[in-house]
């Protein structure tokens, strides 16, 4: 039973939502500071899970967002904006990923439909 137990805990390594990262690590990690996290989740543009304690913890996947963000802030543009951006491109990378699935199943539905 422990094994099992053991087995669940390290699969949440591979987890890219799982929230293993403090914000003073996470803040290290993408090279900046807590304060950009905070702004970055007070813009909605990710929003930390809350600890038992209340302490904020990030995901990967939150880290990569945060990352695309602060290279825009990097390089002129205002947070809010960034935020924006970041939101759009995440949108239309699942748009797109949407419309390639569509046209494979559609392209089998074709050739039978067609025959």
């Amino acid at each position: 039973m422990p094994a099992k137990n053991q087995e669940h805990a390290t699969d949440k390594f591979d987890d890219d939502d799982y929230p293993a990262y403090t914000m003073g690590r996470a803040a290290e990690m993408i090279g900046t500071t807590p304060a950009f996290l905070r702004a970055v989740g007070d813009a909605r543009l990710i929003v930390p899970l809350r600890s038992e304690g209340g302490h904020r913890r990030y995901s990967r996947y939150q880290l990569r967002i945060a990352a695309r963000a602060r290279e825009l802030v990097d390089q002129g543009t205002p947070i809010d904006a960034a935020c924006r951006i970041v939101i759009l491109e995440d949108q239309l990378e699942e748009a797109q990923r949407l419309n390639e699935e569509l046209r494979r199943s559609g392209a089998g539905s074709d050739r039978s439909a067609g025959s």
